[in-house]
């Protein structure tokens, strides 16, 4: 479940794990449709004779495995990908079923097979039990692949009723505890798919804790830290802009001082909620860096943009600060802005102190203000 490439769409991750659990189950199973055939064949009492359908029988197993094998899953793991690749394997797992079924009403109906009728009988009792443990996931189609497998050798002994009656209520008794092993087996299957989604929703709780700041609900530093340098790469590559505005509060270490601490925290939610009421583009990111410090990355903004949204930004705080207690409590912020530029910026670290050094050029020109970088 660390698997950084499982998908964390619940959806997908249910038909992602079906289709895993699908194919790892399926690798293995054709051969031995073609070895019980071989067996079957080969211990018949003139497989000579038999020699034409014997190598059909064994070109038909042999081109249902390759089938198989061949069928990889989807490179794009998506919801209507997946489910498509589910169906499509799953007309090979029954038309398999199939097959092998009318095999084995054919050794039980001609006497060229007397000597190997029980081998195909019992594989038919081997393969039918595999079906109903190791193909739970899709309970109906799974019924549907035990009758194949089933019912046309039930049909087969029932034509000869008074000589093979004890191997018909066998088999039929077989077939009933195999339906209702199969309901388990699929009521497990559920219930584990269930536990690992829960453990998946919990891995993404607890990456989102570490991604965000507990205070603002703006993502953090690690979060920057992530983000930042793949929004310059994309920029690099795309040959667009990127824009980052870096915020300070001005004197925030007077309220702290003669307010307390509480209300410096409702001041840091309040900056906070301003922020995303200026910044409300979905590309934006949002984040507190540390302290009084905040940032926001925006792609494909150019300066221009950027500086408009934040002066935006800068003189709504300005006009309307912060009330606490019933009173307004002045709050200002001094903002850089710069847009990375290939020839200034050779890497992403170069770019932030260039912004950075934007902010502290208005933090000394007396604050409440913007500084282009």
């Amino acid at each position: 479940m660390s698997n950084p490439e499982v998908p964390r769409d619940p959806q997908t991750f249910v038909l992602w794990r079906e289709a895993q659990d699908t194919r790892i189950r399926t690798r293995l199973g054709g051969i031995y449709y073609l070895l019980a055939w071989l067996l079957t064949w080969l211990f018949s009492d003139s497989p000579a004779e038999l020699l034409v359908w014997g190598l059909t029988g064994a070109v038909l197993f042999t081109l249902l495995l390759v089938l198989r094998l061949l069928h990889h899953l989807p490179t794009e793991e998506t919801p209507p990908a997946l489910r498509s690749w589910i169906d499509r394997h799953w007309g090979l797992v029954l038309l398999t079923a199939l097959a092998w079924g009318l095999t084995h009403a054919w050794s039980l109906n001609d006497p060229a097979f007397a000597s190997s009728w029980l081998i195909a009988t019992l594989s038919t009792i081997a393969f039918s039990t595999a079906m109903a443990f190791n193909f739970s996931m899709r309970k109906g189609r799974a019924i549907v692949a035990l009758l194949l497998l089933y019912l046309p050798g039930l049909v087969a002994l029932a034509v000869d009723w008074r000589e093979q009656q004890a191997i018909l209520i066998t088999l039929a008794f077989y077939l009933s505890y195999l339906v209702l092993a199969l309901k388990r087996s699929h009521r497990e299957y559920q219930n584990t798919l269930a536990l690992e989604l829960e453990l998946l929703e919990q891995q993404q709780r607890l990456e989102q804790l570490s991604r965000t700041d507990s205070l603002t609900q703006l993502g953090n530093r690690y979060q920057f830290n992530n983000l930042f340098p793949v929004m310059v790469a994309s920029a690099q590559r795309q040959n667009g802009p990127m824009s980052l505005v870096l915020l300070d509060i001005d004197f925030f270490k007077r309220v702290n001082d003669q307010h307390g601490h509480a209300c410096g925290d409702a001041c840091l939610s309040a900056f906070a909620e301003r922020m995303r009421q200026v910044f409300r583009r979905d590309s934006d990111a949002l984040l507190r860096l540390g302290g009084e410090e905040f940032g926001v990355l925006m792609p494909n903004t150019t300066l221009e943009q950027a500086c408009l949204l934040a002066e935006s930004f800068r003189q709504e705080l300005t006009q309307h600060g912060f009330s606490v207690k019933g009173s307004d409590l002045p709050l200002t912020a001094s903002l850089g802005v710069g847009c990375f530029d290939p020839q200034r910026d050779d890497s992403p670290e170069a770019f932030y102190k260039r912004v950075d050094a934007a902010l502290y050029q208005a933090k000394g020109a007396g604050r409440n203000c913007l500084v282009q970088a």
